[in-house]
């Protein structure tokens, strides 16, 4: 029988509750649980029956009962976390953005490499059974090479420039916060990583990107276009365009349905995998699955590290840099 980790949630924000509750769909609980706000930590650990309520998140790291270490605090804070939690010697799965930059993000990688524990960022799109139904299909060339991809994501927030979304101190911003998804889309369909990068931003009057449009080209002259926003909703729509087809997939940060059109005759047909409802439980059983085997590629922290270099690039370009940041 598979052995069961022990996992601790750190935070008790929105997207914690989410994985709590992927837990309770698959008949299991958070061991334990830790955060900054004592109250929330105890309402949370007590909705979800956590074993234990650390009183920090060094106590949790401490826990030696404890195998794995989800984080979903501000993205500011993960960079130090993800440190604290590889050198107690616990395997780390971290939310988008796994950190603020592509510095941070090496010296995490190696000192997960010198701990020989697995570091992986908690992106559904390396998860949901879709994309692997789609990627295998590709690969097999029964749409032909992809040429193009076209990727949208945009939501409208208050313009309130105290919210986290505009906040500087809280890492905040639209590449960091949504348009990692729509980079991370692209480049699980890309071949390689791009090498050319252009783009247009807007910058918010806290000095954050709201809004941005990029072009990414790599070196087998495939490209993606991305249009992301914080002030203008726009559907979460992707489009890979093949040589005999093109590909078109709704809300696709955790899609379940792809509609393909082929180029010649128009014909539509449908390619179902997955169940949108389960995005995080594929995630915790692609983590616990690389720590059971050690074979950590479906986790794609390459994937992940190209689209922090990207993203880096693209913020020294436009000169938006957090405070105490070193980009």
């Amino acid at each position: 029988m598979d052995k069961t980790f022990n996992w601790a949630i750190i935070g008790a924000g929105g997207i914690a509750e989410e994985m709590a509750r992927a837990f309770a769909f698959m008949d299991r609980r958070p061991f334990g649980v830790a955060g900054r706000s004592p109250e929330k930590v105890r309402a949370f650990a007590q909705r979800y029956g956590a074993d234990r309520l650390y009183e920090s998140t060094q106590q949790a790291f401490a826990d030696p009962e404890i195998d794995i270490v989800y984080l979903a605090t501000p993205h500011n804070t993960h960079a130090a976390l993800i440190e604290q939690a590889l050198a107690a010697g616990k395997h780390v799965l971290c939310e988008k953005a796994i950190t603020l930059n592509s510095r941070e993000l090496e010296r995490c990688v190696a000192l997960a490499r010198e701990k020989k524990r697995i570091l992986a960022e908690a992106m559904t799109i390396w998860h949901m059974p879709l994309y692997k139904e789609l990627r295998q299909r590709l690969t097999l060339g029964e749409w032909g090479r992809v040429q193009l991809l076209q990727l949208n994501f945009g939501s409208f927030k208050p313009y309130d420039m105290t919210n986290r979304f505009f906040n500087p101190e809280l890492a905040g911003g639209a590449l960091l916060d949504i348009g990692v998804y729509a980079l991370s889309c692209a480049r699980s369909f890309l071949s390689s990583a791009p090498d050319q990068v252009l783009s247009r931003v807007k910058l918010a009057p806290t000095g954050v990107d709201e809004q941005a449009v990029i072009l990414l080209q790599n070196p087998e002259s495939q490209m993606a276009t991305i249009t992301m926003s914080l002030r203008s909703k726009l559907p979460k729509r992707a489009v890979i365009g093949c040589e005999n087809a093109y590909i078109e997939i709704d809300d696709y940060p955790r899609a379940q349905i792809a509609r393909v059109v082929d180029a010649a005759t128009g014909a539509v047909t449908e390619v179902r995998a997955g169940e949108t409802a389960r995005a995080l439980e594929y995630e915790v059983a692609a983590m616990e699955q690389a720590v059971r085997t050690g074979d950590v590629s479906a986790l794609h922290l390459d994937w992940t590290q190209d689209v922090m270099r990207t993203m880096t690039a693209l913020r020294q370009e436009w000169g938006v840099c957090y405070p105490g940041e070193e980009l």
